[in-house]
């Protein structure tokens, strides 16, 4: 049986095609990376002689590749073959991260965290629109919702595994793991990944033009707001669950793997009410990580109710993410590559925030509980601008005029 007729085939009895499941798993083995890193950050610093904070760049220095790299390689591989372009980031991220394990300099290794963040970044922006070339469009945000569940389990079973390697063999040992994964997913999204093109007539003009659109960038501002808002509680998690909660640092593992898995759920969940309800997805998820957030700031010092919340806010925080995805996609259907692409910095973005925000609040002397306030905040701004979300579609489904700018 054919590749393409495997997929019909999938398609006529209901499930998504393997095209999907593929994806996410490049993208477990890729983000794997990004999880693992914070997990062996001393044992890095200790190789290379640096300091702590040295090490620590290495993450911002990858996040930078990320937020920058998505739309610029959008454009540069507009006309690319879909699988050429998939099969072509994940060999310079798996080359990247060799080179990284194969020297001792600092500013190598800076360099290639760098070049590993631009080829995730076109890797998630390209695999995000070969995800909905797969499906028919009443399944785009189901699709998209499970290729991003591959950064999911990434969070709950790549980073800890990569970090429990690197614990018995040096920390290169979890990067060598992450490349040889990235290797065997190229090699099978070249032998089993249809060889879709890039759309009809692909036009960097329309692709920027389609970039003016209002609506795309209210569902970005509500993408940065999501993501900063669960993720400013979840990155310092371990601090306030031994400083606050008082659990013990042996239990703070498990408990972040609960997020996890709240997540996965979360995306699920999501995936199968946005491709009907966008909204309601968005509201859910945002009043869900409001909620979660009160809840965690009143209920501190109580583990009772920490651990459970731990998990809700994982649900809540990935449950949006699907209908975010769909909504871009419907915006953007006729030039969803430049879109798709600005979609995954605006995650990125969401995430580079947090740092900032957490350093202002924790540098004037508020306390860690304080950061669950700001996420709270953070996610009652996703209200007003999901409402203005669907007041433009409304307003655009009634005129059937797409307005390209603001005037």
């Amino acid at each position: 049986m054919s590749v393409d007729t495997a997929q019909r085939t999938s398609v006529a009895h209901g499930r998504l095609p393997f095209g999907v499941y593929l994806l996410a798993f490049n993208l477990f083995a890729m983000g794997s990376a990004e999880f693992l890193l914070a997990g062996v950050l001393p044992e890095i610093a200790d190789d290379l002689g640096i300091s702590l904070s040295s090490a620590g760049a290495l993450i911002s220095t990858f996040a930078i590749g990320v937020v920058i790299g998505g739309p610029p390689f959008a454009i540069l591989t507009l006309r690319w073959p879909r699988r050429t372009t998939l099969v072509a980031t994940q060999a310079v991220f798996a080359v990247s991260v060799a080179v990284s394990l194969l020297t001792d300099s600092y500013a190598v290794v800076l360099a290639t965290r760098f070049v590993c963040g631009l080829a995730y970044a076109g890797y998630w922006a390209v695999a995000a629109v070969t995800a909905i070339g797969l499906v028919t469009s009443d399944r785009t945000a189901r699709a998209s919702g499970v290729v991003v569940s591959g950064l999911s389990l990434a969070m709950i079973a790549g980073g800890p595994a990569g970090a429990l390697l690197s614990h018995f063999t040096g920390w290169r040992g979890g990067f060598w793991g992450v490349a040889a994964l990235t290797a065997a997913g190229a090699i099978s999204t070249l032998l089993a990944m249809p060889a879709t093109g890039a759309g009809p007539e692909p036009s960097v003009r329309r692709e920027l033009r389609t970039m003016r659109r209002p609506r795309l960038w209210v569902v970005y501002a509500a993408t940065v707001l999501s993501t900063a808002a669960y993720m400013i509680s979840f990155n310092y998690l371990a601090a306030f669950l031994t400083d606050v909660t008082g659990i013990p640092e042996v239990w703070v593992p498990a408990v972040l793997a609960l997020f996890g898995i709240g997540a996965f759920v979360g995306l699920s969940i999501g995936g199968r009410i946005a491709d009907r309800r966008p909204t309601l997805a968005l509201l859910a998820g945002a009043f869900g990580i409001l909620a979660a957030s009160v809840l965690l700031a009143v209920l501190a010092r109580h583990a009772l109710a920490v651990v459970p919340l731990v998990l809700l806010l994982g649900v809540a925080g990935f449950v949006l993410n699907p209908a975010i995805y769909g909504r871009v996609f419907a915006i953007a259907s006729a030039a969803p590559t430049l879109a798709g692409a600005t979609t995954v910095s605006a995650f990125q973005l969401g995430i580079s925030l947090v740092p900032v925000l957490a350093g202002a609040a924790l540098n004037a002397g508020a306390g860690i509980t304080s950061l669950t306030w700001i996420g709270a905040a953070l996610a009652a701004g996703v209200v007003p601008v999901a409402l203005i979300d669907r007041t433009l579609s409304r307003r655009r489904s009634q005129t059937g005029v797409e307005t390209n700018s603001p005037g």
